[in-house]
């Protein structure tokens, strides 16, 4: 098996704004030199550029808008996060909920510009539905156990390994990233075991009192 994919989203916890972006971002950098692990980190729009810029590490926006050039204010154009430093996206975000034609235009929206993309899915029949779109990565997160504390992984096993048949059956190119109340290296070993290539998180990380040894914890039994 590949190297897990460990994807850290900042959401809006003050523990990740400004400074604290590029801080959690070093600590992420720290980890994934020491360890071989490809750690990327989802910072607040307007610190993608300040991380990016300081970090040589991934950086991907929280959201992407299927809009281009114009009269689009206050939406979020696919060129501006790239030139900002980003090289991917999250799209459907639980807490960032979009239609299914929002979901294809933001898709097609970051491919034009060379983004990665992660589509993010709540059950296995959206998992297939978001497969068929050919993200990069869909990931599965029950929105109910967002920032719980009890990884999916515990809470319903089938609903990741499900997902990850179902995106087999329909294009293995794509990978499956399991998401919610991730913190533990338990529930990331759990997650691989399931069949997924890496994790979503965020609380567990962001908001620990030494995020680096979190992180370190984290990848402990891999």
């Amino acid at each position: 098996m590949s190297s897990p994919f460990i994807l850290l989203n900042y959401k809006t916890y003050l523990q990740g704004t400004g400074q604290g972006a590029v801080e959690i971002a070093k600590a992420c950098k720290e980890v994934s030199e020491e360890s071989g692990i490809e750690i990327a980190v989802a910072p607040q729009l307007p610190d993608i550029y300040r991380v990016a810029s300081e970090v040589e590490i991934p950086v991907f926006s929280q959201h992407l808008d299927g809009i281009g050039a114009g009269s689009f204010t206050g939406h979020v154009f696919g060129k501006a996060i790239k030139e900002a430093g980003a090289v991917g996206t999250l799209i459907n975000h639980s807490e960032r909920r979009l239609t299914l034609a929002e979901i294809e235009a933001s898709l097609k929206s970051a491919k034009e510009f060379g983004l990665r993309t992660v589509i993010c899915t709540n059950n296995v029949p959206t998992t297939a539905a978001a497969a068929a779109l050919g993200p990069d990565y869909v990931a599965i997160e029950p929105p109910e156990l967002i920032g719980s504390g009890i990884p999916v992984s515990k809470a319903d096993p089938e609903v990741v390994s499900g997902s990850v048949k179902a995106v087999a059956k329909i294009d293995p190119a794509v990978k499956v990233l399991c998401g919610a109340g991730i913190s533990k290296g338990e529930d990331l070993r759990a997650a691989l075991d399931l069949g997924s290539q890496g994790v979503l998180l965020a609380s567990g990380i962001v908001k620990a009192a030494d995020p680096k040894a979190a992180l370190e914890e984290l990848i402990s039994l891999v």
